[in-house]
C-alpha cells in the first residue's frame, strides 16, 4: 500500500502545477513585511511550491514533512522527513525567523505538539504563519479529506496560539482568490453572494465559486 499522501492525493495528473502557490507566497511576503535572507521553515512542504515561492522571494528556505514526496521538490531548500507528532521537528532552537503552514495543523491528533515545536525552533521575535480550513465555513466537507483531524475556528486557532505563549496573534477569514487580495478587495460582497445564493456543486467547474465558499482562517503571531 502507498501510504505518502501527498504522492497519491496531490499527484499531478489529477491536480496540476498552478502560479497559486507562488502568487500566495508573494502576497504573504510583502503583507508581512517578510525579509529577504530569513531563514523559513515550512511545515507540511507536500510538493514545495508555497516554499519556493518563498524561496523566489530571497528567503531561505526549509521544509519538514512526513514523507519526501518528489526529488524535483526545492532543490534549494533544506529538507527533512519527520513524523512531528511522534518525532518533532529535527532543527535546532530558535534557528527560523518564520515558521509557515497551509492546511497542516488540521491534520494533526494532537496540533498542541506542532505549535509547541514551532515556538522552540523560531527565534525571539520571530513569526508564525498559519493557513487551515475554517470548520464554520467547510464543515459539509470537511472530511472528505479523511486525514483531518482537528477542526478550527477563529477562536480556536487564537487560543491555540495564545496558549503557547505567542504574541500580537491576529486571526481573520481568508479567500484563495488572489483577485482580492489587492484592489479587488471590493469585490468581497460579491464573494459573500457567491456564498450565499449559488450551489456548491457549480465549485467544480468555476473556482470563483470553490473559493467563494471554502473559506480558510489564516493567522499570524510571533515569540516574544
Amino acid at each position: 500500500m502507498n501510504k505518502d499522501y501527498v504522492k497519491v492525493i496531490y499527484n499531478e495528473k489529477d491536480r496540476p502545477l498552478t502560479q497559486y502557490p507562488s502568487r500566495l507566497a508573494r502576497h504573504l511576503f510583502n503583507r508581512y513585511k517578510l525579509i529577504p535572507g530569513n531563514k523559513m521553515l515550512e511545515v507540511g512542504y507536500g510538493r514545495g511550491e508555497f516554499l519556493q515561492g518563498f524561496i523566489d522571494c530571497g528567503m531561505e528556505g526549509y521544509g519538514v514533512d512526513q514523507c519526501h514526496s518528489t526529488d524535483n521538490c526545492c532543490p534549494g531548500a533544506q529538507l527533512k522527513v519527520s513524523n512531528i507528532e511522534e518525532d518533532g521537528i529535527p532543527f535546532d532552537d530558535g534557528m527560523f525567523d518564520v515558521v509557515y503552514s497551509k492546511s497542516v495543523i488540521e491534520h494533526f491528533h494532537y496540533p498542541d505538539k506542532m505549535m509547541r515545536e514551532v515556538y522552540r525552533v523560531l527565534k525571539p521575535g520571530g513569526m508564525v504563519i498559519t493557513l487551515c480550513p475554517s470548520w464554520e465555513f467547510n464543515y459539509r466537507i470537511y472530511f472528505e479529506d479523511y486525514t483531518h483531524r482537528t477542526p478550527f475556528m477563529l477562536s480556536s486557532l487564537r487560543d491555540i496560539l495564545r496558549i503557547h505563549g505567542f504574541e500580537n496573534i491576529g486571526v481573520e477569514y481568508f479567500r484563495q482568490l488572489p483577485v482580492l487580495w489587492g484592489a479587488g478587495a471590493c469585490l468581497l460582497p460579491l464573494t459573500e453572494l457567491t456564498r450565499l445564493l449559488v450551489p456548491r456543486q457549480l465549485g467544480r467547474y468555476s473556482k470563483w465559486v470553490r473559493f467563494s465558499k471554502e473559506i480558510m482562517l489564516l493567522s499570524c503571531a510571533t515569540k516574544p
